[in-house]
């Protein structure tokens, strides 16, 4: 059997590239809301049979941290929702998920009570600040003046999203006798928010916007499940930060998805960031 350390690595590089994936076919719906609510609803609807058959019903303490969480996806949502629908995927995504892991790490630290290393340290901070230069305005452009800026904004407000969320449910499935059974409930509940946004904000119009998008939402929805469970299973075999900031290499796929599938632009710059991200993800590696 692989050495627990080894499959941490392995299963957070396989959720970033499904995470990217994912964001992907929400941005190539069009109309990001309707693409994240099929999305949601189509993870959620793959979960049934796994929560009635597979896994048992959450225990009391899981079901308080499902409480806590499930909101905090949704306000993580809201964010992710209006910085997509305001930004290239190669512009916000890196932001959104850049910005991630010093925030993981320092709320794990006063949450969970988990320390990293001085080199590990210095790590995260390179590698979030490396991904932050992918958004950095061109060149004579103020940052007051930048012509993103909202869409940076909602960025770095998805980051903390999923800073809080990688938290709570680190501490949800640590609570589980089983980490699954936390993941397939969690899958279950997360669609209700925007599912019940999506209904108020697309009245009348949910049959056109499902027959246009409902191939974008399915996928990403399995993208999610096979990403999210992929960290969260990771999280009970290594440090949240470590695995977060593994997670965080998706930040390379979204960028080139965002270049070669959506035609957005990337440059030297966003290749000289990528190339200092992965010497930060090393140095995490080597605490």
């Amino acid at each position: 059997m692989m050495e627990p350390n080894l499959l941490a690595i392995a299963l957070g590089l396989f959720s970033a590239v499904t995470l990217a994936a994912a964001n992907y076919s929400v941005k190539a719906g069009s109309d990001i809301l309707a693409s994240r609510a099929i999305l949601q609803g189509s993870a959620s609807l793959l979960m049934v049979p796994v929560v009635l058959f597979v896994v048992p019903p959450p225990s009391p303490a899981v079901w308080g941290a499902l409480a806590i969480t499930v909101p905090v996806h949704f306000l993580y949502q809201l964010a992710l929702i209006s910085a997509l629908s305001r930004g290239d995927l190669s512009l916000v995504f890196p932001i959104m998920r850049g910005g991630a892991p010093m925030l993981t790490g320092i709320s794990a630290f006063l949450l969970l009570g988990e320390t990293l290393p001085p080199i590990e340290i210095a790590g995260l901070l390179i590698a979030t600040l490396a991904v932050l230069l992918f958004a950095w305005p061109p060149k004579g452009v103020r940052i007051a003046a930048h012509p993103d800026r909202r869409a940076l904004g909602f960025a770095a407000l998805t980051a903390v999203g999923i800073a809080l969320y990688n938290v709570t449910d680190a501490h949800g499935a640590r609570l589980a006798a089983e980490p699954f059974t936390f993941i397939a409930w969690l899958f279950l509940f997360d669609c209700v928010g925007i599912l019940c946004l999506a209904a108020v904000r697309r009245r009348g119009q949910w049959r056109e916007a499902i027959r246009l998008r409902w191939r974008y939402g399915v996928a990403g929805g399995a993208l999610s499940i096979l990403s999210y469970g992929a960290a969260l299973y990771a999280f009970t075999l290594m440090e949240t930060a470590k695995v977060s900031a593994l997670r965080e290499t998706s930040v390379l796929f979204g960028a080139l998805m965002g270049a070669m599938l959506l035609k957005e632009g990337f440059g030297a710059r966003r290749i000289v960031a990528a190339a200092v991200l992965v010497i930060g993800l090393a140095l995490m590696q080597l605490g």
